[in-house]
């Protein structure tokens, strides 16, 4: 028998035979409760995380990781501060913008939406367009060619093709401050989907000189700047507009687009608390089916008792039982969910094409395929709330059992 005492005879309670049916359904009940719960537990969570992933690829395939808005920089100074910007280890591409929110129109049609200016040279390294279906090219957005490249949804609102006139209509500020209507016409030369309703319906990419001649030298310019690392874009950004001095207005990704982020981290919280409800109605099985073999073991007990074991000892050997349903029921969950969320691109075709449906038809959604991303972190998490709950569960039926009195078992025995 192993030692210390406690956990041998814990370890043998668990490995008997000897015990009522009821209580054996119960203990794989509860086995089987832990590891579904945790399964559950970590494949949601790297759905939820690869969903996240997707989203954000989505996202930044228009936006920057960072901007550094100098609001009347012409396209020279601009040039000039992406050139020092592009010198930085950690920058992967910096571009000059010029954006306002304009009325577009055609025939009579109308649509809001913003209209951004850019210099498609310099746009590479930012990744203008990336991930996107795109027809047409930015390289035609040159200086004076008063081309335009629009979203597939604005497009459809102002029922245009490649080679229509789209209209624009500016706010343009004046010497005193005071905004003035400016009107301009755009041929539409090209059409991009990315996928995201805040791209595909309200942007629209004109050369940065047509729209900056346009607007005047009070419109919002500045920089588009991508770094190595989008998720250390917060921090890189502040380093870098120290570097290139004062009087940049700095707004990274992450609080452009907080609202998209701030309820996926809301629905993953919540989801949490959901599933490990699951483990939580395991844990109490546990607690019923130690409960069981307390009285079923009550003569045992009370010999170990009259052969002078502590009261913690006994404790001791029921905790190691609950502990070892709880290890083993995490164990083989996470073994499980880590196997369903790896191989989640191969599980949900199989299951598709056995129950005849699909989740995201091609037609409906952009997303066909459901991502999936594992942290180890949140494997981690789950493991141990799994861990703590099946082991608290463990405390009751121990303290009575504990509590049991050696004279009183033996009585009628």
């Amino acid at each position: 028998m192993l030692s210390p005492l406690p956990l041998g005879i814990g370890l043998r309670y668990v490995r008997s035979r000897r015990r009522s049916f009821f209580v054996s359904f119960i203990t794989w009940v509860s086995l089987a409760g832990v590891c579904l719960g945790v399964a559950s537990l970590i494949t949601i969570l790297s759905v939820m995380n690869g969903f996240e992933g997707e989203l954000r690829d989505r996202l930044l395939a228009l936006s920057a990781h960072a901007t550094f808005a100098r609001p009347g920089a012409d396209e020279r100074q601009l040039r000039d501060l992406a050139a020092v910007a592009r010198r930085e280890a950690r920058v992967a591409g910096a571009a000059p913008y010029v954006e306002l929110q304009g009325l577009l129109s055609s025939g009579t049609a109308l649509a809001g939406g913003t209209v951004r200016g850019i210099v498609p040279g310099a746009e590479a390294g930012v990744g203008e367009l990336a991930n996107a279906m795109l027809v047409g090219s930015l390289e035609e957005l040159t200086a004076g060619s008063r081309r335009m490249v629009l979203g597939r949804v604005l497009a459809a609102e102002l029922a245009v093709q490649p080679g229509d006139t789209v209209t624009v209509l500016l706010p343009r500020a004046d010497a005193d401050g005071n905004l003035m209507p400016e009107i301009g016409a755009f041929t539409v030369s090209g059409l991009f989907e990315i996928g995201l309703a805040d791209h595909d319906g309200t942007l629209a990419l004109v050369p940065f000189a047509d729209l900056a001649r346009l607007a005047g030298p009070a419109a919002p310019a500045g920089l588009r700047v991508k770094f190595d690392d989008a998720l250390a874009a917060p921090a890189l950004a502040r380093d870098l507009a120290a570097m290139l001095g004062p009087g940049l207005q700095v707004r990274d990704w992450s609080e452009d687009h907080a609202a998209y982020f701030h309820a996926i981290r809301l629905e993953k919280t919540m989801m949490t608390i959901i599933l490990l409800l699951i483990v939580a109605v395991a844990a109490f099985n546990i607690v019923a089916s130690l409960v069981m073999v307390v009285s079923d073991k009550r003569t045992d007990i009370a010999i170990l008792r009259t052969l002078g074991m502590p009261r913690g000892s006994v404790a001791g050997i029921f905790i190691t039982q609950g502990a070892v349903i709880g290890w083993l029921g995490t164990a083989a969950g996470v073994a499980l969910g880590l196997s369903l969320a790896l191989n989640v691109g191969a599980v949900v075709p199989f299951l598709e094409q056995l129950f005849g449906f699909q989740v995201f038809d091609a037609d409906v959604y952009y997303i066909t395929a459901i991502p999936s991303e594992v942290h180890g972190g949140d494997v981690l998490l789950v493991a141990l709330a799994a861990l703590v709950l099946t082991s608290v569960a463990t405390l009751y039926p121990a303290l009575r059992a504990a509590a049991t009195q050696p004279a009183e078992a033996l009585r009628y025995e």
